[in-house]
């Protein structure tokens, strides 16, 4: 037995969509052939994967597992399509790199400078990406390398710890703190942390609160209005404060000013990267970040 990409990506359609007619139409089927391929995949694994009962559509547990499954098999055959091409074009593999907001440009050049300085030739596309974009892009093969700081990784990817960045805090250049150059976790006590996901769903959120809740202080915060933007520049304006890994000293043209924090804090760089994918390119770059 052989699975068909073809009708999986035609299941994982009627996941998402949650109707034959949404997800025929996203497939460039009309629904009647639609449902007969559902049911031939049926036929072909053995066990019911959807209940079409009471005029709606639902996954059943096995559609479910299948459709978990299904979405890594996409992604590895969409990965190994991209190398094979890439390869074929240009001579040489292109490893493309997602990074979160969290991981400035700064940071992901200066890595890739110290890889660089080991293997001249490595060929790199570098795009930012939201958390949850990175997932997808890593678990459908568009990306092949993911640096964020603290993501969970989903099943079908593996996770190591390149780095560590000093964590500092940034203030706005008018701020009481601005003149300090030093400052630990009890000056900010009375303080606004910005932070920029949710608390509960953003990793890296839940760190940043985690270390000031180690330190004995329990922030206010608020989430930064404005997304996507280098973390430095979410106190312009305001009376916030940010933890941040910037290099200390005026940043954002003057308009903002990252103290140093004693004692000392670091957070990681974390490397994502989906499983059972070859990439020799990738590997060496790994190897080469973690020294």
């Amino acid at each position: 037995m052989g699975l068909d990409l073809r009708v999986l990506e035609q299941l994982i359609a009627l996941a998402e969509e949650r109707s034959f007619t949404r997800a025929a139409r996203r497939v460039h089927l009309t629904q009647q052939a639609l449902s007969t391929s559902i049911r031939g995949l049926e036929r072909e694994v053995g066990v019911q994967l959807v209940d079409r009962s009471g005029g709606r559509v639902r996954l059943l547990p096995a559609g479910e597992a299948l459709v978990a499954d299904a979405r890594v098999l996409r992604g590895l055959a969409n990965a190994a399509l991209h190398r094979t091409r890439s390869i074929g074009r240009d001579g040489a593999e292109t490893v493309r790199i997602g990074h979160t907001p969290a991981v400035t440009g700064e940071e992901v050049t200066a890595l890739l400078a110290r890889v660089r300085a080991e293997h001249p030739d490595l060929r790199c596309d570098v795009r930012q990406f939201f958390p949850d974009a990175l997932r997808a892009g890593l678990g459908n093969g568009e990306l092949d390398l993911g640096l964020c700081r603290a993501m969970t990784p989903p099943a079908g990817l593996n996770s190591t710890t390149v780095c560590h960045h000093r964590l500092r805090v940034a203030v706005s250049s008018t701020h009481r703190l601005a003149e300090r150059g030093t400052v630990g976790f009890a000056d900010l006590a009375d303080e606004c942390l910005v932070v920029w996901g949710v608390p509960g769903r953003s990793g890296y959120t839940d760190l940043l609160l985690g270390l000031c809740r180690d330190a004995g202080i329990e922030p206010r915060f608020e989430r930064n209005p404005v997304q996507g933007t280098p973390p430095v520049t979410a106190v312009i304006g305001t009376e916030h404060v940010a933890l941040v890994t910037s290099a200390p000293g005026p940043a954002a043209d003057g308009r903002v000013v990252v103290c140093e924090l004693d004692p000392a804090v670091h957070v990681p760089l974390r490397a994502l990267w989906p499983e059972h994918t070859t990439s020799p390119a990738r590997d060496a770059l790994l190897e080469s970040a973690a020294r």
